[in-house]
């Protein structure tokens, strides 16, 4: 039973996957993400339903367009395959209960946020403003944090502290960035919005510098931080209270 529920919470979270890439590389343009159809963006070609198969058309088409051979990007079947396994994961450590609601949402949103911010270094506002009700609405009345008032504290916390950086390193934190934490504070709660900033510095100090290295990120030049928000508040939100109690037992008691 089991083992049927991960399969159809990875094949539902796939299919989202896909309208998710849609979304996150739309709604930036102030396009529609209904019309057009989905089309190879230079033949025009509209794509078929066994061109939308979420992972597998990418991998039997090999990453090219049928009609032109116009190479797709991987950032599809990524998000796709990503967002299925996320939703595996949110039933694997809540389970059955509400909390998982609230993730399924999290994840949703973090899988837009990660595709519009590398694409174009953009976290738009109609998606926090499409989210963050939703999060309100979850914490208040149906899956409240205890104490319930937890929620907001965090959306001030996270607003606050990456506004301050935002103005000490004159613009070295996006308004999106700082917006975004704002509706995570609402999730994860005062404790959790400061881990989710850790880990995303962490990652992003630690990916930037193996880019650097590699020759993959130059210097001065300003990269998404987007992505190392959805990597932290992953970390944060499914293992957070795990590492903060090895750690507590390792190095202070």
């Amino acid at each position: 039973m089991i083992i049927v529920m991960i399969l159809y919470l990875f094949l539902i979270g796939s299919v989202l996957g896909s309208f998710f890439n849609v979304v996150g590389i739309r709604v930036p343009r102030r396009e529609s993400i209904i019309r057009p159809r989905s089309h190879c963006s230079i033949c025009k070609r509209n794509l078929t339903a066994a061109d939308l198969v979420p992972i597998f058309s990418y991998l039997f088409l090999k990453g090219k367009c049928r009609k032109c051979g116009t190479r797709i990007s991987p950032l599809y079947p990524l998000v796709e395959a990503g967002t299925g396994l996320l939703f595996v994961a949110s039933f694997l450590v809540f389970g059955w209960t509400g909390e998982m609601i609230v993730s399924l949402v999290l994840m949703s949103m973090l899988a837009i946020i990660f595709v519009s911010d590398i694409r174009y270094m953009i976290i738009p506002n109609k998606v926090l403003l499409f989210f963050a009700p939703l999060f309100l609405a979850l914490r208040l009345v149906w899956i409240p944090l205890d104490p319930w008032w937890d929620a907001l504290v965090g959306a001030g916390i996270g607003f606050g502290l990456l506004l301050m950086i935002a103005v000490v390193s004159r613009g070295g934190m996006g308004g999106g960035d700082i917006k975004l934490f704002a509706v995570l504070g609402l999730v994860l709660g005062w404790q959790g919005t400061l881990l989710a900033f850790f880990f995303s510095c962490l990652f992003g100090a630690l990916i930037g510098g193996v880019g650097l290295l590699v020759g993959k990120v130059e210097r001065r030049k300003p990269i998404p931080f987007g992505p190392f928000i959805v990597l932290g508040t992953i970390t944060a939100y499914f293992f957070g209270s795990i590492l903060v109690e090895w750690y507590l037992s390792r190095f202070i008691f």
